[in-house]
């Protein structure tokens, strides 16, 4: 059986796939880091063409031992469903994805722990349909430094990389050399980064060591200078009570970089 009939295959099992990574409440901690925080209030900036903004998060990636039991019976619902009669012969779901074989428990975990870390840096955004397909494996954390260093310095900001040392930051969190680089690619309609008129384009990374346990979490995105503000308020004294409102959100989701952010998670 070729590779695109057997993903056609696990396709069909993906509902009952995917109801173990959301019926699990991953336990993935924020870690505060202050040299993290002064690139971060460098990430925004802008040309003569557009606005950019981006981020660096780091988690953790460690379990409690109330996790590893959950884990354990997870994958014994797993088995079990795949045993059950008139399900997808195990040879049929040999499926190569981004982190292995999904038939093996540490690709499904990296899966696990990339949703994880999706649902702490946008806890507005509903992932419950991302695919594993969906995520690509970088050939290497060089050619992903080389990736931001040309689009950082293009567009006329070397100082996160040069004066705020964003490589040895990274680095010194999650050891480089020893990660495997990932970036989610997903569907037009369901990119959470591209959610406001006048989005140009984006870029995502996720730097995970597996022995540390650690993820770091890199995004960036471009809109245009020109694109049009999304609500015309305040137009009469009637709209003032709705910029209160407004005002309120944005300060609730700008503290969020000073939360920690705890979901289940496995080992």
């Amino acid at each position: 059986m070729g590779p695109l009939s057997s993903w056609f295959l696990f396709s069909s099992f993906l509902p009952s796939f995917f109801n173990y990574h959301n019926t699990w409440r991953f336990n993935m901690k924020f870690l505060e880091v202050d040299s993290l925080d002064l690139i971060n209030t460098a990430f925004l900036w802008e040309t003569s063409e557009c606005i950019l903004t981006g981020r660096v998060e780091a988690y953790s990636c460690k379990s409690a031992g109330t996790d590893k039991k959950l884990f354990k019976t997870l994958e014994n619902r797993y088995n079990a469903d795949l045993l059950a009669p008139g399900s997808i012969s195990p040879d049929d779901l040999q499926v190569i994805s981004p982190f292995g074989r999904l038939t093996e428990a540490a690709p499904r975990k990296t899966f696990f722990y990339l949703l994880a870390t999706l649902n702490a840096a946008f806890p507005e955004h509903d992932f419950e349909d991302v695919r594993p397909d969906q995520f690509l494996k970088l050939p290497s954390v060089e050619m992903v430094m080389n990736s931001v260093n040309t689009t950082l310095f293009n567009l006329g900001n070397d100082v996160i990389v040069n004066r705020y040392r964003l490589w040895d930051v990274l680095d010194e969190i999650v050891q480089l050399n020893d990660c495997d680089v990932y970036t989610y690619n997903p569907d037009v309609d369901d990119d959470p980064m591209n959610e406001e008129e006048g989005y140009l384009w984006s870029m995502n990374y996720f730097f995970f060591n597996r022995k540390l346990k650690r993820m770091i979490f890199f995004s960036c995105k471009s809109e245009s200078m020109n694109a049009p503000i999304a609500e015309e308020e305040g137009l009469n004294d009637n709209d003032d009570d709705d910029d209160d409102a407004d005002m309120n959100e944005n300060g609730e989701k700008s503290r969020r970089y000073q939360d920690d952010f705890l979901m289940d998670d496995m080992e």
